[in-house]
């Protein structure tokens, strides 16, 4: 328990989520500009959540030694994660529904008018692919079935440290 709870004043091991979370992203760059894999719209959205893991990361190495730093970073990675995890499994649904002809995601990502990623990065954040297409298998596993593993153990991993800070020492 000591050992999970010391883990949010340890400057590497912040480094190691942005550094996982950066290493997904290039992954993800790799099957888009290599592979010739296009993203869809969900999968820009799970994109956005490895970035706020990955600045979670960021924060929690350069703050960790404060508690508003921590709660900040605990704060992203949290929403990342979660959100993630909620927007994988919502793909994972699209994709092997029996009524996913029912189902559709939107042409164009809907950022909030006050920052249009897909606009402003489009290298990063333009959607051009089907959501309904799976077009790349590991294991059995399609993309956003892999997703949900990663943001599942994002979210586990997120929980499980806090939880044992805030039962170990009363803070976080």
């Amino acid at each position: 328990m000591k050992f999970l709870s010391s883990l949010s004043t340890n400057p590497r091991a912040w480094l190691l989520l942005a550094g996982s979370a950066l290493a997904f992203e290039l992954i993800a760059l790799f099957f888009q500009y290599v592979m010739d894999l296009r993203p869809c719209v969900m999968c820009i959205y799970q994109r956005v959540a490895i970035w706020a893991v990955f600045f979670a990361g960021c924060i929690g190495y350069f703050t960790h030694r404060y508690m508003v730093g921590r709660i900040a970073a605990y704060g992203l990675w949290a929403t990342g994660a979660i959100w993630g995890l909620i927007i994988a499994l919502e793909h994972v649904e699209m994709q092997t529904s029996t009524m996913s002809f029912l189902f559709s995601c939107e042409f164009v990502p809907n950022f909030p008018t006050w920052a249009p990623l897909h606009e402003w990065m489009p290298f990063l954040f333009k959607a051009d692919g089907d959501c309904n297409n799976i077009d790349w298998q590991f294991l059995g596993y399609s993309m956003p079935q892999w997703m949900v593993v990663i943001y599942g153990a994002y979210t586990a991993v997120f929980a499980a440290i806090v939880i044992s800070r805030i039962a170990d020492t009363k803070k976080l």
